[in-house]
């Protein structure tokens, strides 16, 4: 028996066909529509949950981050399929529509620094999910931690802002 090979097993990328290009972009237009209604809904809980608190909401500036950051190959798919960016734009304009102050803060240092001590340590990390202080002991979930960490440098942000730097008149 002679067996004859066929493109129709193959993925969509394999083919390169006109009608296989099509059906990627519509599923690539499909899956960005899902992502922009995610951060959409993402974004409006954040604000309205800062509203309803009379917070204010501090992101850490990621301008550059790809380029920073060296990652192992499955995290850099996950970072660069990420969009971020549209998420934190999503938020400054709905946090500005609702009145809600929003700060970026320097993300240096905001998942190995305790949030109790202060204590920086790049073994603090114990593992991704994983924060343990080195000095103090304290045990947490590093993202919790990591996010007390950009409350605190957020408040410092908005409080410097607020802060009149014209020296008093005598």
């Amino acid at each position: 028996m002679i067996r004859v090979s066929t493109l129709k097993g193959k993925r969509p990328q394999a083919k390169g066909t006109k009608s296989a290009k099509r059906l990627l972009k519509k599923r690539n237009r499909r899956e960005q529509r899902h992502v922009k209604n995610q951060n959409h809904i993402i974004a409006k809980t954040i604000v309205t949950e800062a509203e309803r608190t009379s917070a204010g909401i501090s992101l850490e500036e990621l301008k550059g981050i790809r380029q920073r950051v060296r990652l192992r190959k499955p995290q850099r798919v996950a970072l660069h399929s990420w969009a971020f960016a549209q998420l934190a734009d999503f938020i400054v304009y709905k946090a500005r529509r609702a009145g809600v102050p929003v700060v970026f803060v320097d993300p240096a240092h905001t998942s190995q620094r305790c949030c109790e001590c202060g204590h920086i340590d790049k073994k603090n990390r114990a593992s991704q999910a994983l924060f343990t202080c080195r000095k103090c002991g304290v045990v947490a979930h590093a993202d919790r931690n990591a996010s007390h960490n950009i409350a605190r440098k957020g408040e410092a942000v908005w409080t410097a802002g607020r802060e009149s730097r014209v020296p008093a008149t005598p």
